[in-house]
């Protein structure tokens, strides 16, 4: 009996992306095991950590694992009953289900027991410690695969399972006021959605980036104010969050904040911050927050935000043997928006 294959892109020897850390492989499709889903990938995100993976800022969890967190797929298994998870949930074969970031959780420590999952000690991840979504097929534990919501293309709906959870996830973290004032500080695949969630709350979303289309993309959406990374806002913010993973740009981010403003920076990996002053950019009660991945809480209630709000989601799409060229073109900055494989 011949073993069915597919095309996917593993992680040869993490690296920048200008030495090809990648490598397009014909490999055996995955088996489910219990609890699990098989899935065949409709489209799948470019998401920044995809990049930390490659070209090595997150550290080794699986040599040559699959990259991809952000998928959109369709079940075509389901695997057999026993093991940890035994049961599909709501899941059957033909369902439209989204994979994202966090993939296990141990259930049984003092954060799983108190919601806070995300900070849980044994935590694996799509696409670090799990092959994910740069591929045909891909598997799945069903209790944390998502529903998706209607109204949105396969495309639409891949950045909104990391770039949009996490951005969501941030949000909650910077504490923004009812109708307060964000900042935002870089404007990529999860800003330009999360300043849509803050506008449809009711929010003054000022934006720090670099780049053109990234600015001419953040006035479309309807930013009070648009200006250079490093640049000061044109008032004082209640909250800001950071999604730039720059260092640098936290001073000036913590010396934009009103009294008792907020900074969540929304990354997992962050180059050095330099020495700050603490009169300027922590003192009257302001707050540097991080961020660590997010809850299936977190995603249950931003997927539903999604659905009765509609995003407008910026997708420049790449077919999946493009895979590498798509991270060359995040990692130099030529991407607006959330860029897009599609299977």
């Amino acid at each position: 009996m011949t073993t069915p294959t597919m095309k996917a892109w593993r992680v040869r020897r993490p690296g920048p992306m200008n030495t090809r850390p990648l490598e397009h492989v014909t490999t055996e499709v995955p088996r489910p095991a219990p609890g699990e889903l098989l899935v065949a990938v409709r489209a799948c995100g470019v998401c920044r950590t995809d990049l930390h993976v490659a070209e090595g800022d997150l550290p080794v969890h699986r040599p040559g694992v699959i990259p991809g967190h952000e998928v959109v797929a369709e079940v075509i298994q389901i695997g057999p009953e026993g093991g940890p998870t035994t049961q599909a949930g709501e899941f059957a074969v033909g369902d439209r289900v989204g994979i994202a970031w966090l993939r296990y959780t141990c259930g049984r420590c003092k954060f799983c027991g108190s919601g806070n999952e995300n900070l849980c000690p044994e935590s694996r991840y799509t696409g670090w410690d799990a092959d994910g979504g740069y591929a045909e097929f891909a598997t799945v534990p069903a209790t944390y695969a998502h529903p998706l919501p209607d109204r949105y293309s396969d495309t639409e709906l891949a950045p909104l399972l990391c770039a949009g959870i996490i951005g969501y996830r941030a949000l909650l973290r910077a504490e923004l006021p009812a109708g307060g004032r964000l900042g935002i500080y870089g404007f990529g695949g999860s800003a330009h959605l999360t300043a849509q969630v803050a506008l449809a709350q009711g929010a003054e979303v000022h934006v720090m980036t670099r780049g053109d289309k990234a600015k001419e993309l953040a006035s479309s959406l309807g930013a009070a104010s648009v200006q250079g990374a490093d640049d000061r806002p044109p008032v004082a913010l209640d909250s800001a969050i950071l999604f730039a993973p720059v260092g640098d740009l936290v001073l000036p981010a913590l010396e934009a904040l009103d009294r008792g403003g907020t900074l969540a920076v929304a990354g997992i990996h962050l180059s050095d911050i330099p020495p700050m002053n603490y009169q300027r950019h922590l003192f009257q009660e302001r707050q540097l927050r991080s961020v660590a991945s997010n809850t299936r809480a977190d995603a249950r209630e931003f997927l539903a935000f999604a659905g009765s709000h509609h995003l407008e989601v910026t997708t420049p799409r790449y077919p999946l043997g493009k895979a590498d060229d798509a991270l060359t073109d995040l990692a130099e900055g030529r991407i607006s928006g959330a860029a897009v494989l599609v299977i």
